[in-house]
């Protein structure tokens, strides 16, 4: 069994973060997706978002692509995830490209492109405008 895993907020879910998870699926046989919680994007990421925590890791977990949810609390976990759920292939959309290559001593690192014309940062925009 070839086990994926990626990462992300998942604030306000949209089009793009269901490509990005049915993209990560056709890598591997089992995904796992880890979300940020709401302290780590705070603290950490200098973020609030729009939909708490647990919500969000409701959603994610309802994606049919999805096999398991575990939260994100720190950006160091990363190694520790690989490790404990043993997984092949470590999956981020390429705004991330290059920042992930450490992971490589560890499993393999794929950058998936990212829909066009759509991002969670850009929906908040368009929301704070009207």
């Amino acid at each position: 069994m070839k086990t994926v895993i990626t990462y992300g907020t998942f604030d306000l879910f949209h089009i793009g973060h269901l490509n990005l998870l049915r993209r990560a699926k056709d890598l591997g046989d089992y995904l796992i997706v880890a979300v940020s919680t709401d302290r780590f994007n705070w603290v950490e990421k200098h973020k609030k978002c729009q939909i708490p925590d647990k919500d969000r890791m409701a959603i994610v977990e309802a994606i049919k692509y999805v096999d398991k949810v575990i939260p994100e609390d720190s950006w160091d976990q990363k190694i520790k995830d690989v490790q404990k759920y043993d997984v092949d292939v470590f999956v981020m959309g390429d705004d991330w490209k290059g920042k992930f290559d450490f992971l490589k001593d560890y499993c393999e690192v794929v950058y998936l492109p990212r829909t066009e014309g759509i991002s969670s940062s850009s929906l908040k925009e368009d929301m704070r405008n009207k």
